[in-house]
């Protein structure tokens, strides 16, 4: 069931149930935190491997003692206060209270406060952590309306909040607080140019991880449509395919005149309106039945067109 009754969702979430949340970044499967037996629900729901840790959602900053080993790090601090809510989570070290299940069995925990309004009321006013990844099958691409929740998981779980279409439209970004400096483990929803301009230095970057990742969508092969998909900045490939109605083009900004099956990422070049679109048009080729393969131009390397890169070339790995 889709709706908008944001105290529904919390009663169910407070039963034990697992809800479909929108968050600013990507729908959410959301269950408390603290409930293993419902964030069971979320992994079996998911088909989601019991080694890819989840993210954890809170309300507000307070909210991130009861859950953590103090003192957190100053750079947990620096980055919460300037980018919470928002699409960053901030991996620290985890304490006794977040079940092993969340986790993965490692000994950290990744937190955000998101910034969509319906889930920060459902948030303040359940006083629930809740344990969130995406909400689509494990791998698939992520769902950026709340009908994309339903399409996929609609019979397996009782309510879907209806917040929306996702502003963001990617995962966040994923930062190491557990390190000597700063460490990216996911590329995301906040350009690592903003990061280094309030750390004062550019992060090290870590992002693939092919067992026991410490954070989500660290796997080489994810956020995968069922078609085959390209990624290439080579113009001769897209010229090989024109015209071919079974072939989809992802382009960036500027249409191809020839071909019938396109979609342009952001027509004003906006980074921002790219990453909004990109889930959404990979969904929607998807669901073409004569589409047999997708090619799709990478994104300039710069602000958030590499995370749009990230996930376009972990779409490609797919086998």
């Amino acid at each position: 069931m889709v709706g908008s009754d944001v105290y529904n969702a919390a009663a169910l979430l407070r039963a034990g149930d697992v809800v479909g949340i929108p968050t600013e970044t990507v729908y959410g499967l959301a269950a408390n935190a603290l409930d293993a037996r419902a964030v069971a629900k979320v992994f079996a729901i998911k088909g989601r491997p019991s080694f890819d840790p989840l993210i954890i959602h809170i309300g507000h900053l307070s909210q991130a003692a009861e859950l953590t080993q103090s003192p957190l790090p100053e750079v947990f601090y620096r980055l919460s206060e300037h980018f919470w809510p928002g699409p960053l989570t901030l991996v620290v070290k985890k304490s006794d209270k977040v079940p092993d299940i969340v986790t993965s069995g490692l000994d950290t925990v990744g937190l955000r406060v998101p910034s969509h309004p319906m889930t920060l009321e459902l948030l303040q006013s359940s006083n629930l952590p809740l344990a969130a990844p995406s909400a689509n099958p494990f791998g698939y691409i992520s769902p950026v309306t709340a009908q994309h929740v339903e399409q996929q998981l609609g019979q397996k779980i009782p309510y879907i909040l209806d917040g929306g279409r996702c502003t963001v439209g990617l995962e966040s970004t994923i930062i190491d607080c557990t390190c000597a400096s700063a460490r990216i483990l996911r590329k995301g929803g906040v350009p690592i140019e903003q990061i280094a301009e309030v750390l004062g230095y550019f992060p090290d970057i870590q992002t693939h991880s092919s067992d026991n990742p410490r954070a989500p969508g660290m796997l080489t092969s994810h956020y995968a449509p069922r078609k085959k998909l390209i990624l290439t900045d080579n113009t001769k490939l897209f010229d090989q395919y024109s015209g071919r109605n079974d072939v989809a083009f992802l382009l960036y900004k500027n249409p191809t005149a020839e071909h019938p099956v396109q979609r342009i990422l952001t027509p004003l070049d906006s980074d921002l309106e790219a990453a909004a679109n990109l889930f959404y048009y990979l969904r929607e080729f998807d669901e073409m039945p004569h589409i047999t393969l997708i090619i799709a131009e990478r994104a300039p390397d710069r602000g958030l067109g590499r995370a749009i890169n990230d996930r376009l070339s972990r779409a490609a790995a797919n086998p």
